[in-house]
């Protein structure tokens, strides 16, 4: 990773791509030196292979964006002897991809992979808490499945939990697992990928492909939980059930059409990716309307809701200052879907929290221990009562283990 001063800001590399990949001529393969931290206002790469010149071979530095990034000098000329030093300038806060031309008689000559992706920020202090704030939320959000199960377990009950949201959150990890690990470790969708895109990065990290993963874990064992512990009866609904059904199907076509190569595997995980997306944008709902005619969210984990509501402030939160020190609003406001789905999550997690600590703050359930099973709270009190049975009213009870007093 570079960081070095400029005239506005901070030049800073963020990927250690080689600036070469020129290799199909035994003399003339370029690759840039790696640079750990530079401290002084003009870096290098050096650009070297064989001991030895390339006669005939002339190569252009240049950038996409001319304002960007200062590159000196412009060209090498590898007929001369190595090392061929080239040096970066940031000259203004935003993003470039710096690459190579070449000018040769030699046909066997490939400069497809000679590029490099820079970044010039503006204040190396916002980006110390960019990162931090990154890792924050990080385990904010990973952390935040755990609230639900450890509070299935301590009440040896799931009522409250609303099935539904479980099923959909289930399949939405499980494509988004999908899509990560076959963009990480796909050789062949890469290819496809870096086809599409020549001078792109592989957008899907390590920790991506662990959060998934993860996700898709907590979330089968917090399932798992629904059929050992009292679930109330309660059973996927016919809505959900006809949702994930449509889901499915689109699917299973999409998983065959790469075999018949009407699409390609990439275009697969990028519908997974849009299922996962339609989900995201539909899963609270049954929770959310569950609380609401329950009117009590007893059974639904309020800590669950505020690590969840934290991640996401964050995310949001990161997207902003990213995009000022790196002068780069368009990644929030020219494609507004990963900052929309941040802000439709805050938003759900704030309506919870207000079902939680507003609306039904006062409000609790009666245990009651009997055979007696009615729709009706008047009834099933007096029945019992007229039985002998012992009825349990535990409203006080119940909101103080689930506010975690």
């Amino acid at each position: 990773m570079y960081r070095f001063p400029s005239h506005s800001g901070v030049y800073h590399h963020h990927n250690q791509i080689p600036l070469g990949g020129l290799g199909r001529h035994p003399n003339s393969g370029i690759k840039s030196s790696p640079i750990s931290t530079i401290s002084h206002s003009r870096p290098s790469a050096s650009a070297h292979q064989q001991p030895q010149a390339v006669p005939g071979v002339v190569v252009s530095i240049v950038g996409n964006h001319g304002g960007v990034v200062a590159v000196e000098p412009s060209t090498l000329d590898l007929s001369l002897p190595p090392p061929w030093n080239v040096t970066l300038r940031g000259k203004h806060r935003g993003h470039d991809t710096i690459y190579a031309n070449i000018t040769s008689n030699i046909s066997n000559v490939n400069v497809d992979s000679a590029f490099v992706v820079v970044t010039v920020a503006w204040s190396l202090d916002l980006e110390l808490v960019s990162t931090v704030v990154g890792w924050i939320y990080f385990v904010a959000w990973s952390v935040s499945f755990y609230p639900q199960c450890f509070q299935n377990w301590r009440r040896k009950s799931v009522v409250g939990l609303n099935f539904d949201f479980l099923a959909l959150n289930l399949i939405g990890f499980v494509l988004y697992s999908l899509f990560n690990c076959g963009l990480y470790w796909g050789t062949e969708i890469q290819k496809e990928y870096f086809a599409e895109h020549p001078r792109g990065l592989n957008p899907v990290l390590l920790n991506d492909v662990v959060f998934s993963l993860h996700a898709v874990c907590i979330t089968l064992v917090t399932i798992g939980q629904c059929f050992i512990y009292e679930n109330g009866g309660q059973r996927v609904s016919r809505i959900a059930t006809g949702i994930i059904s449509i889901l499915l199907i689109i699917f299973t076509i999409s998983l065959v059409l790469p075999f018949f190569a009407v699409i390609n595997w990439l275009m697969f995980l990028y519908i997974c990716s849009y299922i996962k997306l339609a989900i995201t944008l539909m899963k609270y709902v049954p929770q959310a309307f569950m609380n609401y005619k329950r009117q009590s969210t007893i059974g639904w984990s309020i800590h669950n809701v505020i690590l969840d509501f934290t991640g996401g402030m964050l995310s949001m939160m990161q997207m902003i200052i990213n995009a000022d020190n790196y002068d780069d609003w368009n990644s929030i406001f020219g494609d507004p879907t990963k900052f929309g789905l941040g802000l439709f999550s805050v938003l759900f997690d704030i309506l919870f929290l207000v079902q939680h600590y507003v609306l039904y703050r006062h409000v609790g359930y009666e245990d009651v221990q009997g055979d007696v099973i009615d729709d009706d709270p008047s009834t099933t009190s007096t029945a019992a009562a007229g039985s002998g049975e012992n009825v349990k009213t535990d409203v006080g009870n119940s909101r103080e283990e689930d506010s975690g007093k």
